[in-house]
């Protein structure tokens, strides 16, 4: 049974890192491997994490500070991936041999949690992500624990906005315009505070998204089951 926790956000205005999300109830007492690689300062970003596990009487532990970090993933019973430049995630992992070692984790029974960067991490590609491409990743491939993209910090057009770029709504059009099969997919565009809740399968949103189809009106959604 596929067991994951993917949010928007690590941090909402005003509140302590991760205050949002119910890391107690989804962890429940497992001991969480950390993956820091989407920033550059591992321990520094470890001790944050950690501290946000500690309030929230979870165990937290990095797989950077580790020998074989892929060894420490693949026995795992629980991960989380951190948020920041997905590019630099996904490298990284990839360098590791870390992607294929959370995937059996996760066949395993571990359960898989994320923010930002470490949703993207949990769809089929990053070609969702908001990040800029600081590094070259080896593909776009990711884990492929769900089937349907994620766009984290959704925005929506500000009205009376003189501002001439894109808007979000308009770059995930852009995705799904491509005919390629990696482009066939919904995207969740997943607003901050909000996060996914997936067990065995079943999706349930927490907070508000907006969900794009090719060929079809976006749907906004609220907190309760979701088809993407």
């Amino acid at each position: 049974m596929t067991e994951l926790l993917l949010l928007s956000n690590s941090t909402n205005h005003g509140a302590p890192t991760l205050a949002h999300a119910p890391l107690a109830e989804f962890y429940e007492g497992r001991e969480v491997r950390f993956v820091p690689y989407a920033l550059a300062d591992h321990a520094g970003y470890a001790e944050a994490i950690g501290a946000a596990f500690a309030r929230a009487g979870a165990q937290l532990r990095s797989v950077h500070t580790e020998p074989d970090p892929a060894a420490a993933l693949r026995a795992a019973e629980a991960v989380w991936v951190g948020g920041g430049n997905t590019f630099r995630l996904l490298r990284a992992l990839q360098r590791l041999d870390g992607l294929a070692a959370i995937r059996a984790a996760v066949a395993d029974g571990a359960r898989y949690g994320g923010a930002s960067a470490g949703t993207n991490l949990a769809c089929p590609t990053i070609r969702t992500t908001n990040d800029m491409p600081i590094v070259e990743p080896a593909g776009f491939a990711a884990l492929g624990l769900v089937a349907f993209q994620v766009n984290p910090h959704y925005l929506d057009p500000v009205p009376g906005s003189v501002h001439m770029g894109e808007t979000r709504e308009e770059r995930i059009a852009e995705f799904l315009e491509e005919d390629e099969p990696e482009n066939a997919v919904p995207v969740v565009g997943l607003r901050e505070g909000g996060w996914l809740r997936v067990s065995d399968g079943a999706v349930t949103l927490h907070g508000s998204a907006r969900v794009f189809r090719r060929g079809v009106e976006a749907e906004e959604c609220r907190t309760g089951p979701l088809s993407p």
